[in-house]
């Protein structure tokens, strides 16, 4: 099976994009990252690139600062080619992706979200789910649409709310899950990609 090439895109510290890094390391994961982008200049996941000698970007969404304008989408499409990803993973991006890059990268653009969806898609999924009260929550991997959060799953865990839980301490707890699954899904995808 080929060596599957991915391109992430990012907005914060980069914990998913080490997660991967570390599985492609130990080799449970046959994949290599090709290039990732960010639309914070200043975010954690560049300066992980820049330590891990991954070629990096800035995104120049035109002054926004949550939406991400078609311009912008072209370029991601346009640098994710150029790289040869075959797959994007979004790892903590805060921007709704549409159809520039969608129709780019068709069932190409993966996710993971702090809930099981369908519950609790959107910003601070952990706080959503301390703050309603259920017994358990956790992550889901799944293939990026037009919606917030709304595409097909790939695979989900779960993780408990305790009683002592803060936002803080759900956030973490879910966080090993999602290291744990991210490189799991990947290693479907890349075994479905192989019988394509």
């Amino acid at each position: 099976m080929r060596t599957i090439r991915l391109g992430v895109l990012g907005s914060g510290s980069g914990t998913n994009f080490q997660a991967l890094l570390d599985a492609i390391a130990a080799g449970e994961l046959n994949a290599q990252i090709v290039l990732v982008m960010s639309d914070v200049p200043q975010a954690g996941i560049l300066e992980r690139a820049q330590k891990a000698s991954v070629p990096y970007k800035v995104i120049d969404c035109r002054g926004f600062t949550t939406k991400f304008p078609e311009e912008a989408q072209l370029e991601v499409a346009a640098a994710m080619r150029a790289a040869g990803a075959d797959l994007i993973c979004l790892a903590g991006f805060m921007r709704l992706i549409k159809a520039p890059l969608l129709n780019a990268f068709p069932q190409r653009v993966i996710n993971i979200h702090p809930s099981l969806l369908p519950a609790f898609p959107g910003l601070d999924a952990w706080k959503q789910a301390l703050d309603a009260g259920v017994a358990e929550t956790g992550c889901t991997v799944h293939y990026v649409d037009a919606g917030m959060d709304t595409g097909p799953h790939i695979l989900q865990a779960k993780v408990p709310v305790l009683a002592a839980d803060t936002y803080a301490t759900l956030h973490a707890r879910i966080q090993e899950e999602e290291h744990r699954i991210y490189p799991a899904a990947l290693r479907l995808i890349a075994k479905m990609l192989s019988l394509i």
